[in-house]
């Protein structure tokens, strides 16, 4: 049975998806930033999850982590649920955190990237000069637009694997507030989809999907010289090579 890790699996999305995957019989491996959060997964782990702890915005804890999964039973997918809306830790648990996992993790064929439709906002010219250590405020846009350029740079990179970004849509978690007008259960369901199934569709690479539905990216996402360009800093930054 495959076993699959899902990050950010505290509450929202995260939690969904590893409900939904611990209720259809797979092998999940949920996530929390630190022990406080950790605690309200014990009934998850109750029913078999196995916990990984590690705060996403710290480089040596996404290392730790990865170092944790690779000494068990390697992984068969990964959704990269774990995310931020405003502050210094945009862009390390946005981007860099799926980056070095990514790197670093051995054996997932299936990659799950978390997506938004803010990404259409972001400026590939942030590229240059982007805060990858939360010196400051980080712009939410500006790291969806990397995170779902990075999906589609495995995609290309990576042949042998499964790499797409799911916009969840503005659901009602937390971080979308409680008047969200979009579906929670949607926004989970196309990430668990993309990690498991079967189905023809879900076989694709290089997607940007919505609740079941492959749409047409920022212009930035599919531009091979943005992808590298992207890569590269970010391996010069993490100095883990994709």
């Amino acid at each position: 049975m495959s076993r699959i890790l899902v990050t950010g699996s505290a509450e929202g999305l995260g939690r969904a998806a590893a409900q939904a995957l611990l209720a259809a019989g797979y092998d999940v491996v949920v996530h929390a930033r630190n022990q406080e959060r950790a605690a309200v997964l014990g009934e998850l782990a109750d029913r078999g999850a196995q916990l990984v702890v590690g705060d996403f915005a710290e480089r040596d804890a996404v290392r730790r982590v990865a170092d944790e999964l690779n000494a068990a039973r390697p992984l068969d997918a990964v959704i990269h649920n774990a995310g931020v809306w405003s502050g210094p830790a945009v862009m390390p648990v946005n981007v860099v955190a799926p980056y070095l996992l990514t790197a670093l993790l051995r054996g997932p064929r299936r990659l799950v990237y978390l997506s938004s439709n803010s990404h259409t906002g972001g400026r590939p010219s942030a590229l240059d000069g982007a805060d990858w250590q939360g010196r400051g405020s980080g712009s939410y846009a500006d790291s969806k637009l990397f995170v779902t350029t990075l999906a589609a740079a495995v995609a290309r990179l990576r042949p042998g694997v499964l790499s797409n970004a799911v916009d969840p849509g503005w659901v009602p978690t937390r971080m979308g507030g409680p008047s969200a007008p979009d579906d929670l259960e949607l926004g989970h369901q196309t990430q668990q989809w993309l990690a498991v199934s079967d189905d023809p569709e879900a076989l694709t690479s290089g997607g940007y999907w919505y609740h079941g539905r492959r749409l047409q990216p920022h212009r930035a996402v599919h531009d091979e010289a943005f992808q590298d360009r992207l890569v590269r800093a970010l391996a010069e930054e993490t100095g883990a090579a994709l």
